[in-house]
């Protein structure tokens, strides 16, 4: 006789999966979620009165070989952070405020502690940026992953007012760039970062450039989320565009958001490189070219804003607690 559990999956661990997650999930909801989980599907009832056009807007993303270090260091409570967190900037810098989220965990082997931790860090993003997490899926699938790994996937919904839209339209040639800190890698560049950093070091090492940090520290530090600094923007009513600096970094993601005609200007000297990417960039003998098209280096969100707006722009933020750069210009292509 062969079971179900005899070919590595455990109905049992999901069970108890769910019901530890259970109570973890429902400190998210907000008053448009309808229904529990447990339900094939996820009910949600959206209260558009303050809208005149509303749009919804959504995005999908992963984490990335940033799992991987946490496989090592054993350290599952903030990856979940970061899926959420990236997901909400990505439609935040449209000008979108998020609505749910749902998340996709898969795995060789269940382990129910390991996945509770996972979901109670999408539970505190989720709750931090006023998000429901509505719903998700848990899939243990013996044989597709190496023991003791799993991969996450995340799917954000959220709306903006049409005419708020946030697209590059108003952007013009003379507009400022202005940037704010990333806390770090944020969830990309890892696998560069892995290759040159684990040849040389462990997690627990802690050298000069990381100021005290453990390699481990450096790198799972949470990916930030810009939710309240951009909607302070937009309500200061400064903002004409935003970018999230991911994959691909300041010059893959800039020209998302700017017009036909466009380009732009960076002084990668205006704001302190953090040490985790001079360690890198000492340790890998890795190219300038290839450190700006990998990572953030250091700067997580630009604001595109009028040259009269700048000043406005820049207090808005540093009355947030902000420390805001200014790195840069659109001009004519």
């Amino acid at each position: 006789m062969t079971t179900y559990r005899d070919a590595g999956v455990d109905i049992d661990a999901g069970e108890e999966t769910v019901r530890r997650i259970k109570p973890l999930v429902k400190k998210t909801f907000t008053p448009g979620v309808l229904h529990g989980i447990g339900a094939f599907g996820a009910f949600f009832q959206p209260d558009f009165s303050a809208y005149q056009t509303p749009v919804l807007v959504s995005s999908v993303d992963g984490v990335g070989t940033k799992l991987k270090v946490a496989f090592l260091a054993g350290r599952h409570e903030t990856v979940g952070q970061d899926l959420v967190n990236h997901c909400v900037n990505d439609i935040a810098v449209c000008g979108a405020v998020p609505l749910f989220f749902l998340d996709y965990y898969a795995t060789g082997r269940l382990d129910p502690d390991v996945a509770e931790r996972v979901i109670a860090g999408f539970a505190t993003a989720c709750e931090q940026n006023g998000a429901a997490l509505i719903g998700g899926e848990t899939a243990e699938m013996p044989g597709l992953y190496d023991g003791g790994e799993y991969d996450l996937a995340g799917t954000i919904v959220g709306v903006v007012e049409r005419s708020a839209i946030l697209d590059g339209t108003k952007v013009q040639p003379g507009d400022v760039l202005l940037g704010l800190p990333s806390t770090g890698l944020h969830t990309n560049g890892y696998s560069l970062a892995r290759k040159v950093l684990f040849a040389r070091l462990g997690l627990d090492d802690r050298p000069a450039e990381l100021g005290g940090q453990t390699v481990a520290e450096a790198l799972l530090a949470v990916h930030r989320s810009y939710l309240a600094a951009i909607r302070a923007l937009v309500d200061a009513g400064v903002a004409r565009g935003f970018v999230h600096v991911t994959g691909g970094g300041i010059p893959g993601n800039t020209p998302r958001v700017l017009p036909e005609g466009t380009t732009f200007e960076v002084d990668y000297d205006a704001w302190p490189r953090p040490g985790v990417f001079q360690l890198i960039q000492r340790l890998g003998n890795v190219p300038e070219d290839d450190m700006r098209r990998t990572f953030n280096l250091g700067i997580g969100l630009v604001a595109v804003v009028a040259e009269a707006d700048a000043e406005r722009a820049t207090q808005v933020w540093e009355a947030m607690g902000e420390t805001v750069y200014r790195i840069g210009r659109v001009v004519a292509a």
